[in-house]
């Protein structure tokens, strides 16, 4: 079997050691400093290995500061920053979240585990991030002169295969990338707690690799199509390279637009969305992608000639729209057989249908790659088809609730 290895990168906020005073957690942090740690991950169908790549120091923190010690979702990787009480133990969490990753159990068991101790005064830790790349602010939640870093959420819309030469494009189709997300509820009427920053880097050249026309590109952040050996999957495996671009921008969030009319994408819990630009079908793909980097929302799509074991009857998913039954009523249970309404989409796009004005929301079979075994709460939804113009109900809840994880203490 052969061994695959993925970066990661999380920011986690900076601890210093004179502030280890046992108080209550999240208030003795000092969140004018970001602790970047680089983490690779590797292994087969039947072990999983991580190591510690790196530390780099960034000054001021664009993270949340509510609920810091609470996992946004189960995730099926979880990072958790715990800080040295008076006895010299680290039982005191001071920050956790979750994410996605290739490597996990599914059965919901933990297949790997790492720990290491860090020293913030340990001369190793590398500054970053003194001289950001060329950005502009394209929205300031609540219309403030200067955006509200402290109490909103920060999303950076990155610049990829885009060349100095096309930063005007690259900012058109920022801001058509957000009017989209603008478009779906409950982003539109919940807008007012984001700030989005558009990063321009620059690539020395236009467009994106294909590997499989043996097309390679020198671009800002080395994204590909044919990610495990999938036409249309696109990703960087570069992440390390990509938070390197970055130091410096506040953001917590990132969609990345590639500069090619390829179809394709790609989003993943709590790391990145990548989509492709001008392709027709941009608007709706940038938003459910989105969906999975931001809200954690699984695909509701399936193939019936392609069922595989991805979820099992005996763990129930973590991602919050579909369900296998075996713990309903931690999901939607409470919202079945009731009308919800799903908002007014502006937009049109090649292949847009009309969506009824309210959704009952039930238990619909077939989700998460799979035809049996997995239900979600509608017919349709933007998880599901790209021709639909809405999160269905039970998704709009499930992204309501982390835009409040992030901006209100206790909220979710």
């Amino acid at each position: 079997m052969m061994r695959k290895a993925a970066a990661l990168c999380f920011l986690l906020v900076f601890a210093f050691a004179g502030l280890l005073s046992g108080q209550p957690a999240g208030t003795d942090l000092d969140l004018g400093k970001t602790l970047r740690a680089d983490y690779i991950f590797s292994g087969t169908d039947k072990e999983t290995g991580i190591a510690l790549a790196g530390l780099h120091r960034i000054e001021g923190w664009a993270g949340r500061r509510v609920n810091l010690d609470v996992l946004p979702l189960r995730g099926n990787g979880q990072i958790v920053m715990r800080m040295q009480d008076g006895d010299g133990e680290y039982s005191r969490t001071v920050y956790a979240s979750s994410f996605s990753t290739l490597f996990h159990d599914v059965h919901g068991g933990i297949s790997c585990s790492f720990s290491h101790v860090v020293d913030p005064s340990d001369i190793l830790i590398r500054p970053c991030g003194q001289a950001p790349p060329p950005h502009e602010w394209i929205w300031k939640g609540g219309g403030s002169a200067e955006p509200d870093t402290e109490n909103l959420i920060d999303i950076a819309i990155v610049a990829e295969g885009y060349t100095e030469q096309e930063e005007g494009l690259f900012m058109e189709d920022a801001r058509r990338a957000m009017e989209s997300l603008w478009a779906h509820e409950p982003f539109g009427s919940m807008k007012d707690r984001f700030n989005i920053v558009a990063v321009k880097l620059r690539s020395r050249e236009s467009g994106v690799s294909v590997p499989r026309e043996g097309l390679w590109k020198d671009t800002a952040v080395s994204s590909h199509f044919d990610t495990f050996y999938s036409d249309r999957y696109l990703t960087t495996l570069h992440v390390f390279k990509l938070h390197d671009a970055l130091a410096g921008i506040p953001y917590e969030h990132l969609i990345i637009l590639a500069n090619t009319d390829t179809y394709g994408g790609g989003g993943i819990y709590n790391s990145y969305t990548l989509t492709t630009a001008h392709h027709p079908g941009f608007l709706p793909v940038v938003v459910h992608e989105f969906g999975h980097s931001f809200a954690g929302l699984a695909d509701e799509y399936y193939y019936d000639d392609q069922y595989s074991d991805y979820y099992w009857p005996d763990t129930e998913p973590w991602e919050q729209n579909i369900t296998t039954m075996k713990d309903f009523a931690s999901k939607w249970k409470d919202m079945a057989g009731n009308e919800y309404p799903l908002g007014t989409n502006p937009l049109t796009w090649e292949g847009r249908r009309d969506a009824p004005a309210k959704v009952k929301v039930g238990t619909v079979e077939g989700g998460g790659y799979m035809s049996k075994g997995v239900w979600r709460g509608a017919q349709d939804c933007r998880m599901k088809t790209n021709g639909y113009p809405a999160f269905c109900p039970v998704c709009q809840r499930a992204i309501g609730r982390i835009i409040k994880f992030y901006t209100e203490e206790g909220g979710k």
